[in-house]
């Protein structure tokens, strides 16, 4: 009986040691992964200050042309801050930036759009462009207000209007049956119902996670995508290297 009890205590002095090291070796992977992050971020804001700055004078050069249509995704809960989203757009006009498509799930910012665009000069609604007129103006920054309802609505109306479509050729003529839900006519439905606005190239996504956070899947079939971290961090240097890295790209389309 004294060498199980012996053994029993052995078994619970080496079990509270294991149970230490494990929380010991625990707590150093996340002070090494922390101090990794801490490394990165002050990376970031150093190398943002030295594009700023203009030390880095490659970043100076700008293909702005390249970039046709650009996105922002915007975390609901950040979109409540309209200042930073204000300061974001103007860095965009200073860029030379001139169409810009301003998202987030909930449409704050499309309720909002109001204070934002007295805050701004030189813009106008994506909606009200003419279509005689040329959406590259040079002078006028052209934004979109959309959000996550905008999409769902724009698919339930033009799935209506397909349907409606199907009906009409089911009757007329029975081999377009089963080409009636093909891309094309998809596209050209939510151009029918309004809810076609054009595809981004670049989509940059301010919020802490890294997706598009339910943005038009149709729309960004071939957009590239990059993550910004909080739109309270955000930083002018890091939003140049962005659109700067897009315009440096090769794309290919197709074969």
């Amino acid at each position: 009986m004294d060498f199980e009890a012996e053994l029993q205590k052995l078994y619970s002095v080496f079990a509270r040691i294991g149970n230490l090291g494990l929380r010991l070796l625990w707590h150093c992977l996340h002070f090494i992964v922390s101090l990794g992050y801490f490394g990165l971020h002050v990376a970031d804001a150093l190398e943002s200050y030295l594009i700023s700055a203009g030390i880095f004078r490659s970043y100076q050069a700008l293909n702005i042309h390249t970039l046709r249509y650009l996105a922002i995704v915007v975390e609901s809960e950040d979109a409540y801050q309209i200042s930073k989203v204000v300061q974001l757009l103007q860095w965009l006009a200073d860029i030379g930036v001139r169409r810009v498509c301003l998202y987030d799930g909930e449409g704050i910012l499309k309720m909002s759009r109001g204070s934002i665009l007295d805050k701004l000069k030189n813009v106008r609604l994506f909606e009200d462009v003419n279509e005689n007129k040329s959406l590259r103006d040079q002078q006028l920054m052209t934004l979109e207000f959309s959000s996550f309802s905008d999409g769902k609505e724009g698919l339930t109306k033009a799935a209506n209007l397909l349907f409606k479509e199907y009906l009409k050729l089911g009757g007329l003529n029975r081999e377009q049956e089963e080409q009636i839900f093909t891309e094309s006519h998809l596209t050209e439905a939510l151009r029918a119902v309004g809810y076609k606005g054009p595809d981004p190239d670049l989509l940059l996504v301010y919020g802490p996670a890294r997706c598009h956070l339910g943005f038009s899947a149709w729309r960004i079939r071939y957009t590239e995508i990059v993550h910004m971290g909080p739109l309270t961090s955000m930083k002018y240097g890091l939003l140049i290297k962005a659109i700067y890295k897009f315009t440096m790209v090769r794309q290919n389309y197709g074969f």
